[in-house]
């Protein structure tokens, strides 16, 4: 039975954190990799935790897990924290590492057996728990074949699969649709999304597209600290392009639009595409993100200008995501 949390690391909802990072730092002789990164994640949780290559992702994920000593702080895993508790703790976590280790010369089979059996888990409930995995997974091709003959979208499922075979609490993911193909990918994001309802998920990635897919929250990280911990959508929402508005227009008109829109007080911006089937569509972009549909269609059919394909957009996470990694000045 798990001790209770300590408080600290809050959750967004407010929920008892299952995962309770605080403080956690690493020090890499002159190099500061984690810096103080503290949050928590509760059960139903889906944490996206984002940042470019280096911004200490996997440091964190390593830390959190027990797989490396913090400098300073602490990570409390299901109320047992990791240091002072580590079996304990470790029960609780299906961990997915960075390049997905596993012995070469075993096969998935042999691999999900040893995983299951120093897991604790025998019998009959080992054999039903490989096999729901590997059902999970869709390993069955490839159960009795070397896994160093597998391919790196094989063998990336090979780690996800020992990483659910105990059933954990908690899952610990760092790139784990690495190497898939697009179908593979969107079968491990459903995966993610039915085991989501209870567990605490984080996911490390730095494919934009997957915390649309999956996530129910976001945390970006840039040389080392938390610089954003929002949903999905309250990212966005510090896109310039949060609630702009794209309109497609013949080309005739093009210019005295783009000239009469660019005039309004709510309009920061009109960028023009290029030019298809003889349209152009203009990006009219707001300031402070304000809502400014109403105000385009009203001005284009107040001048009669024929236009189509109106929409509104809901940011892009990309441009967020690069504002908020990039090296200050």
């Amino acid at each position: 039975m798990a001790e209770t949390a300590n408080p600290g690391a809050a959750t967004r909802s407010g929920a008892e954190a299952m995962i309770a990072i605080r403080g956690l730092t690493k020090q890499f002789g002159t190099i500061l990799a984690v810096d103080g990164v503290s949050f928590g994640v509760a059960r139903g949780e889906v944490l996206g935790f984002l940042g470019p290559n280096g911004a200490g992702k996997s440091t964190t994920m390593k830390m959190a897990t027990g797989f490396l000593a913090p400098t300073a702080g602490t990570a409390t895993i299901c109320g047992f924290e990791i240091q002072d508790k580590p079996i304990e703790a470790k029960r609780h976590i299906g961990y997915l590492p960075e390049g997905a280790p596993a012995y070469p010369d075993m096969t998935p089979a042999g691999f999900l057996d040893f995983c299951a059996s120093i897991r604790g888990i025998s019998g009959a409930d080992k054999r039903r728990r490989i096999t729901d995995v590997v059902d999970r997974i869709d390993l069955g091709e490839v159960l009795h074949q070397p896994i160093d003959t597998l391919s790196k979208g094989f063998k990336r499922r090979v780690g996800l699969a020992q990483a659910l075979v105990h059933d954990p609490d908690v899952l610990i993911l760092d790139e784990p649709t690495d190497g898939l193909d697009p179908n593979q990918k969107h079968e491990v994001r459903a995966l993610i999304q039915e085991l989501s309802a209870r567990k605490a998920i984080v996911i490390s990635t730095h494919i934009l597209e997957e915390v649309h897919a999956v996530c129910s929250r976001a945390i970006v990280i840039a040389r080392g600290k938390i610089v954003a911990d929002d949903t999905p959508a309250g990212l966005e929402s510090r896109s310039r392009h949060f609630n702009a508005v794209s309109v497609t227009i013949p080309v005739p008109m093009h210019d005295a639009a783009r000239a009469e829109l660019i005039r309004h007080n709510k309009v920061a911006a009109v960028e023009a595409g290029p030019v298809v089937n003889g349209a152009v569509t203009l990006l009219v972009i707001p300031k402070n993100g304000v809502d400014i549909v109403g105000d385009v269609g009203g001005t284009l059919r107040a001048r009669q200008w024929p236009f189509d394909q109106i929409r509104v957009e809901q940011g892009r996470l990309d441009d967020v995501f690069r504002i908020l990694t990039l090296p200050q000045s």
